[in-house]
């Protein structure tokens, strides 16, 4: 079995504070996608473990996300998250963030059944929010400090992505944070079908077979549609973010932050 990885309630500045984590037992990922990739029960069930085995230093890459966003947090403000799925970006941050409340947006009934079952005892206590939302209408009202949208946005239609992004930065509150985390494309056609093709065979070290790869990949064309990296920048900048980093990448995989 996989495990999640999940951070302990800790004390003191964020900053420089060691992680403690705990592991727990997740359905492995056997799913046979049908001829259009769909975000059903039979995903929702094996994500964590498709997420992990499919993203290159994926671990790596939520432990970056998490430390950004407590580095930038406020006390008395929200955490948004575009596409929250399970919930593990809001269950690693929740422990860490106790003076911010958590709202996650997600279109998936499967997913928001599984988040909402998650954080039953938060969101009664008013801690966390879990509403169905489709992206590609105006956000929610919020006073956010940091959003996040961690491979989100390349399942929204490219028309409606720079209102997204604009919406993120009308969201956060001046110093906020937006984390973005995308599959991108390389800025060549050579580029990005020799990325392409690495990260493909690094998959089947993950334990999938060629099969497994051809088939999610003729499932998610047209669903999954990556943008190269300087599109994706030119979207943050447009929105009016003073600051945008790129903090992570991994071949065809890019995170970056922008501060409004």
């Amino acid at each position: 079995m996989s495990t999640t990885l999940t951070r302990q309630p800790s004390t003191g500045n964020a900053r420089g504070r060691k992680r403690v984590f705990r592991h727990t037992r997740q359905r492995k990922d056997h799913t046979v996608p049908g001829t259009r990739w769909a975000f059903d029960a039979n995903v929702t069930q094996a994500f964590d473990d498709m997420l992990r085995r499919s993203i290159p230093q994926y671990d790596e890459m939520r432990q970056a996300c998490g430390d950004l966003a407590v580095a930038f947090a406020r006390p008395g403000t929200e955490v948004l998250d575009l596409g929250c799925s399970r919930g593990g970006a809001i269950q690693d941050l929740l422990p860490l963030l106790p003076a911010c409340v958590f709202t996650g947006l997600e279109i998936s009934a499967p997913m928001l059944q599984a988040c909402r079952a998650k954080f039953s005892r938060e969101i009664d206590g008013g801690k966390v929010r879990i509403i169905q939302w489709d992206l590609r209408k105006e956000l929610p009202p919020a006073r956010a400090s940091v959003v996040l949208s961690v491979l989100t946005l390349q399942f929204v239609p490219i028309e409606y992505r720079q209102a997204v992004v604009s919406a993120a930065a009308g969201a956060l509150a001046d110093g906020g944070a937006f984390i973005l985390v995308e599959k991108v494309l390389g800025g060549s056609a050579e580029v990005n079908a020799e990325m392409v093709r690495l990260y493909h065979t690094r998959k089947m070290t993950q334990g999938y077979s060629p099969g497994d790869v051809e088939r999610k990949r003729l499932s998610l064309e047209g669903v999954l549609v990556p943008i190269t990296a300087d599109w994706n920048e030119q979207m943050l900048r447009r929105a009016g973010f003073a600051q945008v980093d790129c903090f992570w990448r991994w071949m065809n995989f890019a995170g970056w932050i922008a501060l409004k």
